[in-house]
C-alpha cells in the first residue's frame, strides 16, 4: 500500500518562500503522475502542479505559473514544491497525490487521483 506524507508548511509573510515536500513509501513506487493540490478554508479543492513520473512533464495551474516549481528526486522517492513571491490567497492545506492508473480525468482533476497525504498547511500572512 502507497503512503504519502507531506512536510514543510509553516507560516510565512506575503512574498516569501516556502519548500514542501511529499515522501512516497510502501509496496508499490511504479506510477504514472504525483501532484500538489491545496485546500483553502470554504474553498473547493484545486490543482496546483503535477509532473509525469516517465518523462518529467510538468503542469502548473494558471495562478502558480512563474511562482512554484515541481521537482523529484527519485533516490529519495520525494517530491517537491517550491513556493516563491507567496501571497495571502495561497494560504491553503496542502496535499500530495498520486495517480497510478492513468484515468482519464486530466493532470490536475482530483479524480485522477488514488491515493492522497494527510496535508501540510501554509499560511501566509503578516
Amino acid at each position: 500500500q502507497v503512503q504519502l506524507e507531506e512536510s514543510g508548511g509553516g507560516l510565512v509573510q506575503p512574498g516569501g518562500s516556502l519548500r514542501l515536500s511529499c515522501t512516497a513509501s510502501g509496496f508499490t513506487l511504479n506510477y504514472y503522475a504525483i501532484a500538489w493540490f491545496r485546500q483553502a478554508p470554504g474553498k473547493q479543492r484545486e490543482g496546483v502542479s503535477c509532473i509525469n513520473n516517465s518523462d518529467g512533464t510538468t503542469v502548473y495551474a494558471d495562478s502558480v505559473k512563474g511562482r512554484f516549481t515541481i521537482s523529484r528526486d527519485n533516490a529519495k522517492h520525494t517530491i517537491y514544491l517550491q513556493m516563491n513571491n507567496l501571497k495571502p490567497e495561497d494560504t491553503a492545506v496542502y496535499y500530495c497525490a498520486i495517480d497510478v492508473t492513468n484515468t482519464a480525468w486530466g493532470p490536475l482533476a482530483i479524480m485522477e487521483y488514488e491515493y492522497w497525504g494527510r496535508g501540510t498547511r501554509v499560511t501566509v500572512s503578516s
